[in-house]
Order: structure tokens, then C-alpha cells, then sequence
């Protein structure tokens, strides 16, 4: 076992080194045991982060039950939620590159052997998971667990239904009273939002793909059995450490199949397609498009959890979570039983003795939601590079759509439309210019996509952005159409009253334009001004790659 820390604990040569570490309190006993970083993304601001100095204490606790010298150290996280709506979306993708590069930075410059992850939401997940195979060094994840599901009316609710309640409020269909209800009843613990959303898409995709123990996307952040596995994850790098195994001895191309098996199962968020590019990336194992529709043709959907259907992870986690939606598809040989996980056994030695032990929330293989997968990757004239759709939140009456272009060039001119009732059943509402480079950052499209449903329009109206969609979106919410429009992507092309032609099955969609007219509007497209001139966001769009690429960095 070779010790990257030993540059610093070892020789006379660092002495000095030695000095600043006493003078941090660290004992001779600490210093000779392996030094483990435990990145925590613990604040004050985001539900799903303010129980994440609990979660680290547990995994320091497990580190120094192991025989190692557990040091925290800090992440942002920026709160998708929160930062809804407003100039903060703009910050949120692209924070999870500024979070890959801090964990490098502080794992490299400190010599640390191994790592514990703790983040739990939307881009803070893959953004340390990012640096985790890029640095490929032993690593382990451990997220702060879901939400608890709220009660409104009586039934179980969660973040997307209070979305879903502005736009009811603005079409006068509940009142003041009924929307204070959703507002202060919603969100009733910690943890990541209780739906299948985004945060809680990747803990359980950690769990696919190997990085994470089981049980890591499932248990709820209140529960005590939450405090258990992240002690158990102290304890399991130390395993890893000293069997030498590291990040992409777990995450390489047979993991991330397992992963977008899963993916498909269970029904993810549309931007775990973006993080899973990103992550793919990091590791020297790229996928495409094409692989992701390979993929979801054959893994049937298993799971409709919030907002696809009515249940939330709390009831996932009841009915044996990851491991036994995993063993379902295990079942008809969709997922490679031999890959290797951080418990230090193969996904087959993990799920031997897993059950569905409810099988109205998750369904068996046999009696799918769907024989094909939750996500869809649609191509045509105004998605030449692709773009995607979460197929399992799309009411059956929307998989094909034929309707006129309604064209804005930002998000907010198109919220303002729906709230002053302009949107009528039909139309194919485009919002473009918000794209990696074009937003910058790729805005998540949570209020136009719930305000359409909450006014009941979400089965006969769609959404097609290169901005990209809430995991807490439903309806024919279609995202990350590259090119985008700022690099001069077809989308730019569209003109008002298009008709736009969408075939989710057949994964296509086309305005009803020739080549001919589409190559005269180009020559007159103008090059738009960026919308951020100065600030880090500015350097970030020069750098940015597309959606189809992952939203990476050059």
C-alpha cells in the first residue's frame, strides 16, 4: 500500500509540512496512519446540505474506527430550488465544474490517499464524483439522504407539486390559503428533495454504478440508519486504501452500462444524462447519444416516483431500493453482475440475497411501467447533435405532438407569457438561448414546465429548450437540443408559428421547414450578445462543450 501522504509525513525533507499539520492539532499517531479527505458540502442554505455536518462527523467516526486520520474539508453547493427562477440558475451547472476542480485541488495539494465524499444535491454529486475518477484514488460516496415527503390535503406531496402550485395560483384554480398550504408543508424535513428529481437521481446512480454502499440513494436523511452507512463508508475506504482500489477500478465502462440500466429502471431526471456524459468523460470511457438509446430500448421502467407518478423515495427505500431494483434487472441479464463496488464485493455479491419487497413501487421485470426505458434521446432538424426527454413523465397522449412554434429567446419572456394566459392547448413552446454557452449555464426550465402543468396544460402543450429541465419537470419536456442556438444551432431558426412534429418513440423532432428555407434563415441569423459579459460565468461560456457532450469544460 503506497501512501501519497507519506510526502508529507515522511523524511526530513518535510519537516515543515509536519510543523503546519501540529499546528492544525494533529498528533504523531494521526499523521502515521493514511490521511483521508472527507469532503463535505455541508451549509446552511440548502435543505439537502444542513444535516451533512452530522453525515461527516459519522463518516470521521468510521475512518478512525478503521485504523485512519479523517480530515474534512469544504465544498460549495448551490440550491437548484433556491436558485429557481432568477440569475442563480445561471451558477448551478456550472458549479459543478468549480466543485470538480476544488476537490482536485485539495485532495493533490494536501496528499490525501482516499476520499469520503458527503454531498447530496443536484450538481454537487457529480461534480465530485467528476474529481474522484479524475484523480483516480480511492474514493467513496455517501450523500445526506432524501426528503421525507410532505402531506397536503391529505396526500403525500413534495417540491414539484408546490411549482405545480404557482401556476394553479396564477390560473385561479386553488387560492392564497391552498398555496400557503404547499408552501409550508411541501419540504417538511431535510434532505434532498423527496421526488425522483436530480439530487436524488445521482445517489442512487452512485449506487449503479458502484461508488457509493447500498442504500445510499434510498434512506431517508432523518433516519438514524442514514448516521450507520455513513460510518460504514469511514470504513470502507479504509478498505479501499489498503486493497489499493481506486475510482476507475470501479467506474469504467461495464459500471457506467450498469448505471444507465438503472437510469432507465428507475425513471431519472433528464440531467443525470449530463452527468453521466461528464462523469464517463473524466474516467477515459466516453458515451454517446446512441449508447443511451441502446440502453433504454431494452431496460424496461420500473419505478414511477414523484413526478412521474405519486410515490416518493422514502417508499422506494421501503420496497429495498437501488440494490433491489437492480436485482429485478439482474434478472434478465441488464446489468453486468461482476463490476466491483466500493463494499468491496461485485453488484452480483450485493444483491444476492435482494427482494422487491413491495412490487406496486417498484414492478417486476416481467410486468414493466414500460418495456423501454425512462429516458429518450430524440434527433431531427432542429436537434441535429440530439436532445432528451424523460420519457416516463410524458402523459401517453403527448408521445406524439404535432403543434405551432411559440419562439422566446430567454426564460423569462416565456414565464411571463404563460402567466398572462397566452399558451394555448396545441402549442410547442421554444425557449432558446439558454443553453451552456448561450445561458450561460444552462438553466433548468422548473417554472415554465410547472406553471403549464399546474394550469392543466401540461397534456396538450410541450416544451423544447437547449436549456435543460428540473428532475422535478413533467410533461413533454424536451431539453439539451444541441447545437444550441448560441452556437448557431437550428433552434435559432425557428420562427413563430412552426409547426414542430414530436414522435418520443420514434425519437424524432422536426419543424415542418425544408433544408432550403432553414439554409436562407441562416443567412440572416444574427449573432446575439452574450447575457453575462464579466465574472467567472463569462469565462466559463467561452469554455463550455455542448449538451450532447456533456456540458464539459475544454
Amino acid at each position: 500500500m503506497a501512501l501519497r501522504s507519506r510526502y508529507l509525513t515522511s523524511g526530513v525533507e518535510t519537516a515543515p509540512q509536519r510543523s503546519l499539520l501540529y499546528a492544525c492539532g494533529f498528533t504523531k499517531e494521526e499523521l502515521d496512519r493514511p490521511l483521508i479527505g472527507v469532503v463535505s458540502a455541508h451549509s446552511d442554505i440548502v435543505p439537502g446540505h444542513i444535516n451533512l455536518d452530522k453525515i461527516t462527523e459519522a463518516v470521521k467516526a468510521g475512518v478512525r474506527l478503521a485504523g485512519g486520520t479523517p480530515i474534512m474539508v469544504p465544498s460549495i453547493g448551490v440550491c437548484d430550488g433556491i436558485a429557481m427562477g432568477h440569475v442563480g440558475m445561471k451558477y448551478s451547472l456550472a458549479s459543478r465544474e468549480l466543485i470538480a476542480d476544488s476537490v482536485e485541488t485539495m485532495a493533490n495539494a494536501h496528499c490525501f490517499d482516499g476520499l469520503v465524499l458527503v454531498p447530496n444535491c443536484d450538481k454537487i454529486v457529480p461534480g465530485m464524483v467528476m474529481a474522484a475518477v479524475r484523480l483516480n484514488i480511492p474514493a467513496v460516496v455517501v450523500s445526506g439522504g432524501p426528503m421525507m415527503a410532505g402531506l397536503v390535503g391529505g396526500c403525500e406531496t413534495s417540491l414539484s407539486k408546490m411549482f405545480e402550485a404557482v401556476g394553479a395560483r396564477k390560473a385561479n384554480i386553488i387560492d392564497d390559503k391552498q398555496l400557503l398550504d404547499f408552501e409550508e408543508n411541501c419540504c417538511p424535513t431535510c434532505g434532498s428533495c423527496s421526488g425522483m428529481y436530480t439530487a436524488n437521481s445521482m445517489n442512487c446512480l452512485c449506487e449503479a454504478i458502484g461508488i457509493a454502499l447500498p442504500g445510499n440513494g434510498t434512506i431517508p436523511a432523518v433516519m438514524s440508519g442514514r448516521i450507520a452507512l455513513a460510518k460504514h463508508a469511514g470504513m470502507a475506504i479504509m478498505d479501499l486504501v489498503k486493497r489499493d482500489v481506486k475510482a476507475r477500478d470501479i467506474i469504467n465502462p461495464k459500471s457506467i452500462r450498469n448505471a444507465l440500466a438503472c437510469d432507465m429502471a428507475l425513471g431519472c431526471s433528464s440531467n443525470s444524462v449530463l452527468h453521466l456524459l461528464a462523469i464517463a468523460n473524466e474516467a477515459g470511457c466516453p458515451i454517446d447519444l446512441n449508447m443511451i438509446n441502446e440502453i433504454s430500448a431494452k431496460t424496461p421502467n420500473l419505478c414511477h416516483l414523484a413526478p412521474a407518478g405519486p410515490t416518493h423515495m422514502q417508499d422506494l427505500n421501503e420496497a429495498g431500493g437501488v440494490q433491489a431494483v437492480l436485482s429485478e434487472l439482474a434478472k434478465k441479464n441488464l446489468i453486468d453482475t461482476t463490476a466491483i463496488t466500493a463494499t468491496g464485493k461485485t453488484v452480483g455479491e450485493n444483491i444476492k440475497d435482494v427482494k422487491v419487497k413491495n412490487y406496486d413501487i417498484i414492478k417486476p421485470i416481467e410486468k414493466p411501467y414500460s418495456e423501454t426505458g425512462g429516458i429518450a434521446i430524440l434527433w431531427g432538424n432542429i436537434a441535429k447533435n440530439g436532445c432528451v426527454v424523460k420519457r416516463s413523465a410524458v402523459a401517453p397522449e403527448m408521445l406524439k405532438h404535432t403543434g405551432p412554434a411559440r419562439v422566446f429567446d430567454c426564460e423569462d419572456d416565456a414565464i411571463k407569457s404563460i402567466y398572462a394566459g397566452e399558451i394555448k392547448p396545441g402549442d410547442v413552446v421554444i425557449i432558446r438561448y439558454e443553453g451552456p454557452k448561450g445561458g450561460p449555464g444552462m438553466r433548468e426550465m422548473l417554472n415554465p414546465t410547472s406553471a403549464l402543468a399546474g394550469m392543466k396544460l401540461d397534456k396538450c402543450v410541450a416544451l423544447i429548450t437547449d436549456g435543460r429541465f428540473s428532475g422535478a419537470s413533467r410533461g413533454a419536456s424536451i431539453g439539451h437540443v444541441s447545437p444550441e442556438a448560441a452556437e448557431g444551432g437550428e433552434i435559432a431558426l425557428v420562427k413563430e408559428g412552426d409547426i414542430v412534429e414530436i414522435d418520443i418513440p420514434a425519437n424524432k423532432v422536426n419543424i415542418k421547414v425544408s433544408d432550403e428555407e432553414l439554409n436562407e434563415r441562416r443567412k440572416s441569423l444574427k449573432e446575439k450578445e452574450p447575457n453575462i459579459k464579466s465574472g467567472w460565468l463569462a469565462r466559463y461560456a467561452r469554455l463550455v462543450t455542448s449538451a450532447d457532450k456533456g456540458a464539459i469544460l475544454k
